[in-house]
């Protein structure tokens, strides 16, 4: 049997949701988002943490491939993380440890992650309360 081609649309949108959001960054099968990057003229990976949102893992690897690259770094972010002070020191300071270079990116990776849970809704706050009745008690003649 031969296999049906796409439409060009169709073939289109499940490529655009089959892309991943950002750089150096994966999803889980359980949700959890992870960062990871591989250290230059090396065939080893630098594991940068997992996290509960895209945009923290984004971050974490934003810090880890600009301490490893420089300012000419293909960033996620571009405009946050050059805001920092942190990271304007960093291009000064080459051939860091990947030691280093994991903690400060996790660092980042979890105060961006511990932001975001702070600022999303929390899904307790948005249910009505619900009211349960004591059953040892004779309903009043209004409850029935």
């Amino acid at each position: 049997m031969r296999k049906r081609r796409q439409p060009p649309q169709e073939a289109m949108a499940s490529h655009v949701a089959t892309r991943k959001p950002y750089r150096g960054i994966r999803r889980r099968k359980w949700g959890k988002w992870v960062a990871e990057i591989r250290e230059p003229n090396k065939r080893s990976r630098l594991w940068l943490g997992s996290y509960t949102t895209d945009v923290a893992a984004a971050r974490a690897y934003d810090v880890a491939v600009f301490y490893l690259r420089g300012p000419t770094a293909r960033l996620n972010f571009p405009d946050l993380l050059l805001q920092e002070e942190d990271h304007r020191l960093a291009a000064a300071t080459a051939d860091m440890p990947a030691a280093l270079i994991r903690e400060k990116a996790a660092e980042v990776g979890a105060r961006v992650d511990a932001l975001l849970a702070s600022a999303a809704p929390s899904t307790a706050d948005s249910s009505p309360p619900v009211i349960k009745p004591d059953l040892n008690q004779l309903p009043e003649s209004g409850d029935i």
